[in-house]
């Protein structure tokens, strides 16, 4: 049988199957693509915590059904999404490498010079569904700031570990690792 964890974010429960990363580490595997339920709870959440904000970005791809739903809370006509490779239709990417705690691998994250210019001297909330090592939203912030952005706010759902005693996100809640 499979160990588990049991977690409550914005009042919805969900076991979390327990899986390992490496020898010495294992995760609570928190996967929001497809949960419609919990998306739509959490970003009600944040989206009162996120205040003056002109665009929301994200990375492709567990962020974007909550940014998505954060966009519609907060009446935003658009967001940006960092692609994870460069696609034909991009002109002149930003682009920039990342290692996460899940893929572990190096990946890349592509900002279209279309989004870069749309961001150019806007306030930027940076969201993903988890913050574990910080990776993924520091990269996201370099390609923010590379593009002009002012990053005013960093939002997941959940912060996992030490990303819990950071004062510069905001997450609703906390996730432990085994």
């Amino acid at each position: 049988m499979m160990e588990t964890y049991s977690l409550t974010v914005a009042g919805v429960k969900r076991e979390l199957p327990i899986i390992p990363i490496s020898n010495d580490l294992k995760i609570a595997s928190f996967v929001i693509l497809g949960d419609t339920e919990i998306v739509v709870a959490a970003a009600s959440l944040l989206a009162e915590q996120l205040k003056d904000i002109d665009y929301l970005v994200t990375a492709e791809a567990k962020g974007i059904p909550l940014v998505h739903e954060l966009s519609k809370q907060l009446n935003m006509p658009e967001y940006i999404v960092a692609r994870k490779s460069v696609k034909p239709y991009m002109d002149e990417p930003l682009i920039n490498q990342v290692v996460s705690i899940t893929t572990q691998k190096e990946q890349l994250l592509c900002l279209d010079g279309k989004d870069a210019a749309k961001i150019k001297g806007k306030r930027i909330a940076i969201i993903d569904d988890v913050i574990s090592t910080g990776e993924s939203i520091r990269v996201l912030e370099e390609l923010v700031t590379k593009a002009g952005g002012i990053v005013v706010s960093k939002a997941a759902i959940l912060a996992e570990g030490d990303a819990a005693e950071r004062d510069d996100i905001v997450y609703l809640e906390k996730l432990p690792v085994f």
